[in-house]
């Protein structure tokens, strides 16, 4: 009848639970119906203002900085989880010489800002013989922080496992790398998927700070094309574009991070259901 962190609610606690989510619902709605009708009695949703998608050349141009956006997400996503994982076993080791640097380095990267870390790349770097360009510094940057926020949810995965499931594995034999391998990561990351997950979705919006050094991403774009004198500067109208193609983007994440879930529910309850295979006959039986 109760949780770890508190009681099961009864039937006045259900009333009264379900009452504040409707009210909290309702002031959404109201929220969002405000912002709509000024919106709308600010001209925001006239046909000549949104004229601007309806040119070819700025639909290609959209298209380019949406694929500058994807290119440095997909290169940082697996720099970072390449990062994470090679530093969190690092950080798992046995030895104080691995251990210890990894540590050091994945707390580095984490406490500092990702705008600093981006700056110091682009700026900084090519003073001390190192020039990135605009693209690697975007990338480099999302790699380093949000490989060190992966790292340490890798390790909190691993640490979470019960440890009866490696003692297990050695009783039978197995290596430390042996346990690792397949009997600790493949059940840590089922765990520790919805984190992944949100550290990616962190990532792709972390990629629209590199306007800031003028890399041409959906953001640098939006700005570019929202101060056009010759459109009305539709600054709402781009942002509006913007935001919901970063909207859908973060779904199909959400979406495909379901989907690997249900994948793996699949896989093993087919595991589960698969018949034994029957032993083999001795020779000559």
């Amino acid at each position: 009848m109760s949780t770890v962190l508190f009681d099961t609610p009864g039937p006045r606690a259900r009333a009264r639970n379900r009452l504040i989510g409707v009210i909290s619902a309702a002031a959404v709605v109201l929220a969002l119906g405000f912002v709509v009708l000024r919106f709308y009695q600010a001209g925001q949703f006239d046909a000549g203002i949104w004229e601007w998608i309806l040119y070819k050349e700025i639909q290609l141009q959209l298209l380019g900085a949406l694929w500058n956006t994807v290119r440095a997400f997909l290169s940082g996503a697996v720099l970072a989880l390449v990062f994470g994982a090679v530093f969190a076993l690092g950080r798992l080791s046995d030895h104080a010489w691995v251990r210890v640097p990894c540590g050091l380095i994945v707390e580095l990267f984490r406490a500092i800002p990702l705008v600093i870390m981006i700056f110091f790349l682009y700026y900084a770097a090519p003073t001390l013989g190192l020039d990135f360009g605009q693209y690697w510094s975007v990338v480099l940057g999302l790699t380093l922080y949000n490989g060190s926020v992966l790292a340490e949810v890798f390790r909190s995965g691993v640490s979470a496992l019960p440890k009866g499931q490696a003692e297990a594995a050695y009783s039978v034999g197995m290596r430390k790398s042996q346990v690792m391998g397949h009997v600790v990561l493949p059940q840590s990351v089922r765990m520790m998927l919805p984190a992944i997950v949100s550290q990616l979705v962190v990532l792709l919006k972390d990629s629209a700070l590199g306007f800031l050094i003028t890399y041409q991403e959906l953001l640098y774009y939006a700005r570019y094309l929202g101060s056009f004198a010759s459109l009305d500067r539709p600054i709402i109208p781009v942002a509006m574009v913007v935001a919901a193609i970063y909207i859908v983007m973060c779904l199909l994440l959400a979406w495909l991070a379901r989907y690997l879930e249900r994948r793996n529910r699949r896989a093993r309850k087919t595991s589960r259901l698969a018949p034994a295979r029957p032993a083999e006959p001795a020779p000559g039986d």
